[in-house]
C-alpha cells in the first residue's frame, strides 16, 4: 500500500467523484480508477457504494478514510521534518482542547516564529481522547489537555493560569437569574455534559448525591456546537469560562458553586521522538512557565 494510492483514495473521498478526483490530481480517470480497485482488492473489502453520480463510503471505506488521513499526516510531516537544511524547519502539530491557557501555546509559538521563522505551528481543536490516540498514532507532536487526564504514558508541562466551571443558559431561562448554580439547580434541567471522562468524573463529584444528578441529554466535545444546542433550547450547557464569549448573544454563563476550577497540561509522547522543530517549540514555550512547572516527568 503506498502512500500516492491513499492520496488517491481520499481524493475520491473528498470528490465523491472518480472524475473530479481525476481532474484535481491531474491524472487520468482510467488510472485513478484501477488504482481504487487495486486497493480494494489489496484489503479484500469495499470501499465505496457505487451510485449513478456520486460514490458513497462503505462502513469500512469510512474507517479506512480515517486511518488514511492518519497515515499521510504522518508521512507529511514526517517527511518536511527530516527535509536537510542550514536552517532550523519543519511542522509542529498541536491537539488543542478549548481553553483560556491556550494563550501560553500563543506565547511561545509567537517567540518561536522571531527565532525559527520557518517552523510552522498547526493547532488542532480537539478533546482528549482524540489527543491521545493521535499522540499516540505519531500524527500530533503535543497535546493540551484539560485537567485530569491520564498522563501515565506521557510527559507534561502543568501549563499556567486557570478557569473555572459554569453553565451557559439562555437569558430567558429561570437560571440566569442566579448569580451562581449549586447541584440542586440542576437537577429539573436538561444538561449537556462535556464527552471527555475525566470532565465527567469531576462534575459528577461536584454534583455529589445521586438526587442532585441532572438529566443529560446530550454530549459535546467542542463547546461552540454545545452553545448552538443550547440556543435552540436543547438543554443548559455546563462549560468552562471564557471559552464562548456570551456577549450580545442570547446565552449568558454563571459559574458553579462552590467553585469548580480547571486547569490544563501540555502533553507529548514518552515513546515518540520529538522532530528539532517540536523540541524547538517546547524550548520556546518552558521559557513562559514558572520554575516550578518548567520541567516534566523523566522517562520510566
Amino acid at each position: 500500500m503506498e502512500i500516492r494510492v491513499l492520496r488517491y483514495f481520499l481524493a475520491v473521498v473528498n470528490e465523491r467523484n472518480i472524475s473530479h478526483a481525476a481532474q484535481k490530481l491531474h491524472i487520468s480517470q482510467p488510472t485513478i480508477s484501477r488504482q481504487i480497485q487495486d486497493l480494494e482488492a489489496e484489503l479484500g473489502v469495499q470501499l465505496f457504494q457505487r451510485g449513478h453520480r456520486r460514490l458513497s463510503l462503505t462502513p469500512a471505506g469510512n474507517y479506512f478514510a480515517d486511518q488514511a488521513r492518519q497515515i499521510v499526516a504522518l508521512a507529511d510531516k514526517t517527511l518536511n521534518n527530516i527535509q536537510p537544511s542550514t536552517t532550523l524547519q519543519g511542522e509542529v502539530l498541536i491537539g488543542c482542547a478549548e481553553a483560556p491557557m491556550i494563550v501560553t501555546i500563543a506565547q511561545a509559538t509567537k517567540q518561536l516564529q522571531k527565532q525559527a521563522p520557518q517552523i510552522r505551528v498547526n493547532l488542532h481543536s480537539s478533546d482528549a481522547n482524540e489527543v491521545h490516540q493521535q499522540l499516540q498514532n505519531g500524527v500530533l507532536d503535543f497535546g493540551v489537555v484539560m485537567e485530569p487526564t491520564a498522563k501515565t504514558d506521557y510527559h507534561f508541562l502543568s501549563l499556567p493560569g486557570t478557569t473555572s466551571w459554569g453553565v451557559l443558559v439562555r437569558r430567558d431561562s429561570p437560571l440566569a437569574k442566579k448569580a451562581t448554580i449549586k447541584a440542586p439547580d440542576l437537577r429539573n434541567e436538561p444538561v449537556i455534559l462535556p464527552q471527555q471522562l475525566g470532565n465527567r468524573d469531576l462534575l459528577a463529584d461536584w454534583l455529589g448525591s445521586n438526587d442532585s444528578q441532572p438529566k443529560v441529554v446530550a454530549s459535546y466535545n467542542l463547546i461552540y456546537n454545545a452553545s448552538l444546542l443550547a440556543l435552540n433550547r436543547v438543554g443548559v450547557v455546563v462549560g468552562l469560562n471564557g471559552i464562548i464569549n456570551p456577549t450580545n448573544t442570547e446565552l449568558t454563563f454563571i459559574p458553579l458553586s462552590p467553585r469548580l476550577e480547571a486547569h490544563s497540561s501540555l502533553i507529548w509522547s514518552r515513546i515518540q521522538p520529538l522532530s528539532p522543530a517540536a523540541q524547538a517549540f517546547l524550548k520556546s514555550i518552558q521559557t513562559f512557565l514558572p520554575q516550578s512547572t518548567a520541567s516534566f516527568s523523566p522517562p520510566v
